[in-house]
């Protein structure tokens, strides 16, 4: 398992995206639609991990996935802040037994004309308990949205860590044990911040 993104629910993306560059240094780019889903959005690629910004951009069919009614509950939030995280694996459909999840099926059509493909687990969980991320496997030919090529006014950026609040035998429970750049304090189960290594120094990104 590893550390794959980091969700940030937004109330428009391109407003987001500006504010994401003005206060942080933080350059996105443009991803794509979620059909099911009724969401859309920008990545802020940091090499294997990225940030995701992500918005509803229509209301009834959000209303009908976990997701989308997730996203749409995040945006309610002033100033909008991190919402939920995601752990990359190859063997999801072992985490799935372990854990008694379904897995979905998903895509969207990428930037470059190719389509992204992914396999999903415990979306429902972590929408419900935020400290615990949800699972993704990649497809085979789909390249890591992280690793889209961007510029970031901050320079060479990767996230050090990600602060949550929550139960820590209940997150390490649902992880098997792995060990991932998380720090954990007692409290609602929560993403509080993603403090990120930038040059000599860090950023914390608790807000747009």
């Amino acid at each position: 398992m590893e550390l794959d993104h980091v969700l940030i629910a937004v109330a428009g993306l391109p407003s987001a995206a500006r504010e994401m560059e003005r206060r942080y240094g933080l350059a996105s780019v443009e991803g794509g639609r979620h059909a099911g889903w009724g969401t859309a959005n920008r990545i802020v690629p940091l090499g294997e991990t990225y940030l995701e910004l992500i918005t509803v951009v229509e209301e009834g069919e959000a209303a009908t996935s976990t997701f989308g009614r997730w996203v749409a509950a995040g945006i309610g939030s002033a100033p909008s802040r991190p919402l939920g995280w995601v752990v990359r694996t190859n063997r999801i459909d072992d985490v799935a037994q372990r854990l008694d999840l379904p897995v979905s099926a998903g895509s969207r059509p990428g930037r470059d004309g190719r389509t992204l493909r992914w396999r999903l687990a415990g979306v429902e969980e972590a929408s419900a308990e935020p400290a615990l991320p949800f699972f993704v496997e990649w497809g085979e030919e789909t390249p890591l949205p992280g690793r889209s090529p961007a510029v970031h006014p901050a320079g060479e950026v990767r996230i050090e860590r990600i602060e949550l609040t929550g139960d820590h035998g209940r997150v390490s429970d649902w992880l098997g044990g792995e060990r991932l750049p998380v720090a954990l304090t007692p409290g609602g189960p929560a993403v509080t911040a993603i403090v990120l290594a930038a040059g000599e120094g860090e950023l914390v990104v608790d807000g747009i």
